[in-house]
């Protein structure tokens, strides 16, 4: 199937309130015009200099979501585009955020990463310091950040009860949260769900959805 089709066929079996983001990182700049004409418009990348360089050339009403990892030293780079950072498991990278933030006039949407996965290469925020987080005077102080919500990557295993059960302590974490009472925090998005696993996650309580290989075909390892 085309990238076309794949887009097409993932967008029709997913509700209307779920955000497919395509995950375009290594891909080549014709295969993210090829998902744009088919009407794709929100793209995630892993590594900012790529993410920065495809923005340059590529459609500018493209939202940009990092997805990634991230190191502070080069959120300077996205600062003035990025739609949404996906991946921010500590105050360190949010007073980074919020400082650049500030340099590009902008207030920028994040959400944080909870670690629901029992690996030990997955990053991410445990549920007790998250909270700490919240309630920290110095969260309170960065008016440039909005957290929007939180996302979670599962365990990889063919195991499902494992991967609903993860997904599921991440969506009461999410329910549990809107309680808090803060200007820069009003969680509604839950990103959590891959290609291998979205429609689990979008069961149990998923309205993002970060999916590469099943639009693009297998990933290109640089």
């Amino acid at each position: 199937m085309s990238i076309k089709s794949n887009i097409h066929s993932i967008l029709n079996s997913i509700p209307k309130n779920v955000s497919l983001i395509a995950v375009s990182k290594t891909k080549p700049d014709s295969a993210i015009l090829e998902a744009y004409n088919a009407g794709q418009r929100i793209f995630g990348e892993n590594k900012i200099q790529e993410m920065v360089e495809k923005h340059e050339v590529l459609p500018k009403d493209i939202e940009w979501h990092m997805i990634g990892h991230l190191q502070s030293n080069k959120v300077k780079y996205m600062a003035p585009f990025v739609s949404l950072i996906h991946g921010v498991d500590g105050l360190k990278k949010l007073e980074e955020i919020n400082k650049q933030a500030i340099k590009n006039n902008r207030i920028i949407d994040c959400l944080l990463q909870i670690k629901i996965a029992t690996e030990e290469t997955k990053f991410g925020l445990s549920i007790e310091d998250s909270n700490k987080l919240l309630e920290s005077d110095e969260f309170k102080k960065l008016t440039h950040i909005h957290i929007k919500g939180f996302m979670g990557m599962a365990s990889f295993t063919n195991d499902e009860t494992i991967v609903k059960n993860e997904f599921r302590i991440l969506k009461k974490y999410l329910n549990s949260t809107k309680n808090y009472e803060l200007t820069n925090f009003t969680p509604s998005i839950l990103s959590m769900g891959m290609s291998g696993d979205y429609k689990i996650a979008i069961e149990e309580g998923s309205n993002m959805i970060r999916v590469g290989s099943s639009i693009f075909g297998e990933r290109n390892y640089i």
